[in-house]
């Protein structure tokens, strides 16, 4: 399914728990959602760091056995879909290193745009690399700190890095979170009695029955010990650019990111899309599951009753046996099946988050009409998505993205479908509380964080040409 944005990566890190890493396992279960290539959990226990990490789902990776080897009342965890360095065994966070504070633990959720340029500085000053990842760049700046305190260090590394980050980071004894000065990705604090709690969304907190406290600051340093929680302002803030996929596509329908219920913002979603898009059609139906939400609310809003006109086989992973080649549609149905006594001779109208290269929603469309379809009517919960993501997201080039180059009319023509609509700009930014805090950059370009000359050129120049 290469034609979906993938989502980048799940956090969950817990302190002062006697059954630490079984918490971290439920939260990454949690966050499956976020990251299914491979994950990692790193404990400690006051005086030693134990860790386990797999390629593949939580579930495939983890059983009573190895938790029980996970000891201490410490533990951060990481769900990992590769947006820098590639998909191998060494490449699952969350990376432990020994330096001259000791053991360090670091997961990252986001991307570093200047992390090419830190990690040629260091390679030229001799630093050796383990694995290809932006993530690293932050670990060997925090090691070559000259600063004498672990939390001056990490401060003193954060601001020698641009881009999206969410960090957490563990010692044999602390518990750190970290957020980029923009906010880009999310991360919040949570309570568990006497535990605290870090992790990427609230719904990691619901499977253990934790409470959200609230969100990491843009900017801000969150020190967990035995005195507590100590909040250090590690970047100036002065502007917030909160990534709106979040709420489009990535979260939890059942989470609160950035402060707000992602189901309510992507309810408005279809509410809006529904009343300035209105459609004759006789069912409305959601390309699951990111797009349920979102295709109740077009459904409350217009009238047109919801059903589950596509159903969603869960169990498919990254690989799987492939379909013969003349099974053009292959890819499509290992993950979805109509419901053909819905659908037969009825006008429709399929809600979707998103168009990428438009090839998925091609084939999906082409087997919606065998199913006896009488129309098709597209609506897509998001402006078109014309430039790539260079902060978290693992999106195509910009000349693979069917938006950058074609018209609506043209991307319709391409699906076959009897109408398309998106979401404009205006009414994607009135469905959330602080519309000038967030990042729109895959709409309209407008990078919050400068890209680096040759990014900027094949963004703007190689691809215009």
């Amino acid at each position: 399914m290469a034609d979906q944005l993938r989502e980048y990566c799940g956090l969950f890190g817990i302190h002062n728990h006697p059954n630490a890493a079984r918490n971290v396992f439920l939260g990454l279960y949690a966050l499956q959602h976020r990251g299914q290539e491979g994950a990692g959990i790193v404990s400690a226990d006051g005086v030693r760091t134990y860790g386990h990490h797999g390629m593949g789902l939580v579930s495939q990776i983890y059983n009573p056995e190895s938790l029980g080897k996970l000891h201490g009342s410490l533990a951060i965890g990481h769900n990992r879909y590769s947006t820098t360095g590639q998909p191998t065994l060494t490449n699952i966070q969350p990376l432990l290193v020994d330096c001259k504070i000791g053991k360090m633990a670091l997961a990252h959720n986001g991307n570093l745009v200047n992390a090419l340029e830190k990690r040629k500085e260091m390679e030229q000053d001799g630093s050796i690399f383990a694995t290809t990842m932006d993530s690293e760049v932050i670990l060997h700046l925090i090691a070559r700190s000259q600063e004498p305190r672990v939390e001056d260090m990490i401060v003193d590394a954060v601001r020698q890095v641009n881009g999206a980050y969410s960090l957490l980071l563990m010692t044999k004894d602390r518990l750190m979170g970290a957020r980029d000065p923009l906010g880009l990705r999310p991360l919040c604090v949570g309570r568990l009695g006497e535990s605290v709690i870090l992790t990427s969304e609230s719904c990691a907190l619901d499977i253990i029955g934790a409470e959200y406290v609230r969100d990491v600051k843009p900017g801000e340093l969150v020190v967990v010990d035995e005195r507590g929680i100590t909040s250090i302002q590690a970047e100036e803030s002065t502007a917030q650019a909160k990534c709106i996929f979040e709420f489009i596509y990535f979260s939890r329908p059942d989470s609160i990111v950035f402060g707000e219920n992602v189901d309510k913002v992507r309810r408005k979603l279809g509410v809006v899309l529904a009343r300035n898009h209105p459609v004759s059609a006789e069912v409305v139906i959601a390309v699951p599951d990111s797009s349920n939400t979102s295709s109740l609310g077009f459904a409350q809003e217009s009238g047109i009753p919801f059903e589950l006109g596509l159903i969603r086989n869960h169990y498919v992973g990254r690989t799987f046996i492939q379909p013969e080649q003349s099974l053009r549609d292959g890819d499509v149905r290992v993950k979805f099946n109509p419901v053909r006594g819905i659908l037969n001779r009825k006008r429709v109208v399929v809600v979707d988050d998103s168009i990428v290269r438009g090839s998925t929603m091609k084939k999906l469309v082409r087997m919606l009409r065998k199913t006896g379809v009488k129309e098709v009517h597209l609506r897509i919960c998001s402006p078109p998505i014309r430039f790539p993501c260079f902060y978290g997201i693992d999106m195509p080039e910009r000349r693979e993205l069917i938006a950058s180059f074609q018209s609506v009319g043209e991307i319709q023509e391409y699906l076959n479908v009897d109408s398309l609509e998106y979401l404009s700009m205006e009414d994607l930014r009135s469905v959330v509380d602080d519309p000038e805090n967030f990042c729109y950059a895959c709409f309209n370009g407008q990078y919050q964080v400068p890209l680096s000359t040759p990014l900027r050129k094949a963004v703007f120049e190689e691809t215009a040409a």
